[in-house]
């Protein structure tokens, strides 16, 4: 084993740089602990939720309907992405069940 002699001010400054690098580690975390702990969810969870096909979920993928993380193959959505096309979702099912009838302008 080799041993290593510095003088006591080169210690010094290295020990204050290891502390203000564990401050600012300290800080992120703090800051990113604000944001509250996001628990990403996968595609068969978000098709449940919806009440839509998994073939359907791609469609919003790739025409930017919903945004996701792809991580090793593998997609994540946020929450608050997946609730922000609950209308979407919502408005084209309606559209879906109502094509074919005809409108009476009193009826609506």
């Amino acid at each position: 084993m080799e041993v290593v002699v510095i003088d006591k001010a080169t210690f010094e400054r290295m020990l204050s740089g290891f502390e203000n690098f564990a401050r600012k580690v300290e800080r992120l975390c703090r800051e990113h602990e604000d944001l509250g702990e996001r628990e990403w969810l996968e595609s068969s969870d978000v098709c449940k939720l919806l009440g839509i096909s998994l073939r359907t979920l791609q469609t919003m993928r790739e025409n930017g309907t919903l945004a996701y993380t792809k991580i090793s193959h593998k997609v994540y959505y946020r929450p608050e992405d997946v609730k922000a096309v609950f209308p979407v979702v919502e408005m084209k099912r309606r559209i879906g069940a109502n094509k074919g009838r005809e409108y009476n302008i009193n009826n609506l």
